[in-house]
């Protein structure tokens, strides 16, 4: 019994030499972790060129009222004169007709 012991505690012993030697499933690892790192960093190059320098809107001012009295003043809300053109438009679906009211029909004028 102590004889497998001691063949099996010399199996698992490591020999100096080896210490700190990666395999060629380290170096295959590395290969790809390198090739990730040069394909992330293209991809986020090309995304980085895509941004704009400025992200200010060209020719927006804002408004900073000068008095309190203007503070107060309503502001017209944002779409609030699409809203308005469109309720005085015409309408472009018109409501169905009744059958009398048709060209043509016995009742129409």
């Amino acid at each position: 019994m102590n004889e497998v012991l001691i063949v099996l505690a010399r199996q698992q012993e490591q020999a100096p030499e080896d210490v700190g030697k990666a395999g060629p499933m380290g170096l295959l690892l590395m290969l790809v972790l390198l090739v990730a790192v040069v394909l992330l960093v293209r991809s986020m190059t090309t995304h980085l060129k895509r941004i704009p320098r400025s992200f200010d809107a060209a020719g927006r001012t804002e408004h900073v009222p000068d008095t309190p009295a203007e503070l107060l003043e309503p502001r017209p809300r944002p779409g609030e004169d699409l809203l308005e053109n469109l309720r005085r438009a015409p309408r472009a679906i018109e409501p169905p007709r009744r059958d009398d009211d048709r060209p043509g029909s016995p009742s129409a004028g």
